[in-house]
């Protein structure tokens, strides 16, 4: 059986060129570009929690890092560098070559180098650190929302949940829709153009990105910034041929696991954030507005213009 540090080197040891010093010593030395501030983030993906224990690994592999990527993302951040732990139930040379395909094809796409990481035996648990950079004082911070905002989401939330939910026998869908849903699952796509074009063109206030539910991640943004909002159902995707109303509402607003960007922007910027939207090929829709009140507090209104009964807002490990 291969041992650790021969693993390692075979499935994980690539060239780093953005880096000073890459793998091999007890740190990683890191230099950011001048005058750049820089973004750090880590996320753990638990087998049972967050992904099945059958999960394809080079999916998971894609994953593992995009969730970390998203968080990036949302800052308006450039993707830079990104360290690996794992535990691992054995060293299953073909899983783990194949997760190491799927993370390195995510590291391409953003262009990140892989400069450290650590592994060990134990239930099947993931964690990235990802570290991007941006100019210091422009972050799209959560607390930088205003009285007066539109709410805008990115692609189309609501299709990952809606993929678990098949995969638990809640509902059933038709094979295009099904092919559709289980890529927003297992391999998201984590918004980074869309993060970066926000922050450059200064056309963004505050952002997240949506990995708990649409209410929940957007109810960040609300405490930090001291406001409410009000959601308009209307504006976005309406349920799916087949699907029921109320699973598809729930999937949508409090699903989560999409890694869109969901964005406050002035109302000024309406028609530059719709030109954003056609050249990115992304679809962008403003689905709310942000107000004074209680901070934190949201109404939803359904199609009709009428107030939505909210049973629950998003995922909590613990509640």
């Amino acid at each position: 059986m291969a041992g650790e540090f021969d693993l390692i080197r075979r499935h994980f040891a690539r060239a780093t060129p953005a880096t000073t010093l890459g793998p091999g010593d007890d740190c990683a030395l890191l230099t950011p570009s001048p005058g750049q501030t820089l973004a750090v983030t880590t996320d753990m993906l638990v087998a049972g929690v967050h992904f099945a224990p059958d999960a394809d690994p080079e999916g998971l592999g894609w994953k593992t890092l995009a969730v970390n990527v998203s968080d990036l993302a949302a800052m308006g951040a450039k993707p830079r560098w990104a360290l690996l732990a794992g535990a691992l139930p054995n060293a299953d040379d073909d899983w783990i070559g194949a997760f190491a395909r799927g993370f390195f094809a995510c590291a391409a796409r953003y262009q990140l180098d892989l400069v450290g990481g650590d592994t060990t035996r134990g239930p099947l648990t993931l964690s990235v650190t990802a570290i991007g950079e941006l100019p210091a004082g422009l972050a799209l911070r959560r607390d930088g929302a205003r009285e007066g905002d539109d709410l805008w989401i990115s692609g189309t939330p609501g299709l990952a949940a809606l993929a678990l939910a098949a995969r638990q026998g809640r509902t059933t869908l038709p094979a295009t829709l099904r092919s559709a849903c289980d890529t927003a699952l297992d391999t998201p796509t984590p918004r980074v153009e869309l993060g970066l074009a926000l922050r450059e063109e200064h056309l963004a206030h505050a952002a997240i990105d949506v990995s708990d539910g649409l209410l929940a991640d957007l109810t960040h943004i609300l405490v930090r910034s001291a406001l409410a909002a009000e959601v308009d159902l209307g504006e976005l995707a309406p349920a799916p041929e087949g699907v029921a109303s109320a699973l598809w509402h729930d999937c949508l607003l409090a699903g989560g696991d999409d890694y869109e960007l969901l964005f406050t922007a002035p109302s000024a910027h309406r028609q530059a954030i719709a030109a954003l939207a056609k050249r990115l090929a992304l679809p962008l829709t403003r689905c709310g507005r942000l107000h004074a009140g209680t901070p934190g507090a949201l109404s939803v209104r359904n199609r009709n213009g009428d107030p939505l009964t909210l049973t629950r807002r998003g995922y909590d490990h613990f509640g």
